[in-house]
């Protein structure tokens, strides 16, 4: 059997949090105007501070999305017991324009991994219409195939993802 050259399979985000599909619609995420997420690369979680910018492709305006931000390997790798965390929920986003347009549903949290490498994982789901989605009652132990299955959203439409560890800290003598 041929192996995959697809990121999303070899970095198991295929598997970890979402089921084969395929990828129908432009996803551009940019961090600070000037980091673009692309798969596998490394961003520290200085650099992940502030929300980024999604633009979300498409050709009607009328066509809505909804994004999920996960961190399938929280609170460690070793020991994922809150896959998927919740870092950010936006609904109701028209294509050819941007998370900024859609309705927040859980606020950005900034990653801030304590162990091990995780990896961040943006998820872009096409919505049947204009819909209420709730938010969740926390943010560990999110599911994007069972959000998917309740809110009636079908597979994915795009995805991409990050690889984030702690920062490095200057080792200092304490006075």
């Amino acid at each position: 059997m041929p192996r995959s050259t697809d990121p999303l399979v070899i970095g198991r985000v295929i598997g970890d949090v979402l089921e084969p599909f395929t990828s129908s619609v432009s996803m551009r995420v940019v961090y600070n105007n000037n980091s673009d997420v692309i798969n596998c690369c490394e961003l520290k979680p200085s650099q992940i501070v502030n929300q980024p910018r999604v633009d979300v492709g498409g050709n009607d305006f009328r066509t809505l999305y909804t994004l999920i931000m996960v961190d399938p390997d929280a609170p460690s790798p070793g020991d994922p017991n809150q896959r998927e965390y919740l870092h950010w929920l936006v609904s109701n986003i028209p294509a050819t324009t941007g998370a900024n347009f859609g309705e927040e549903i859980v606020h950005y949290e900034s990653p801030r991994p304590i162990a091990g490498i995780h990896r961040i994982v943006f998820v872009l789901f096409r919505q049947l219409g204009r819909q209420t989605i709730d938010a969740p009652g926390w943010r560990q132990n999110f599911n994007a195939r069972d959000f998917a299955q309740v809110y009636n959203l079908g597979s994915p439409v795009a995805a991409v993802y990050f690889n984030c560890k702690r920062d490095s800290g200057r080792s200092e003598r304490r006075r």
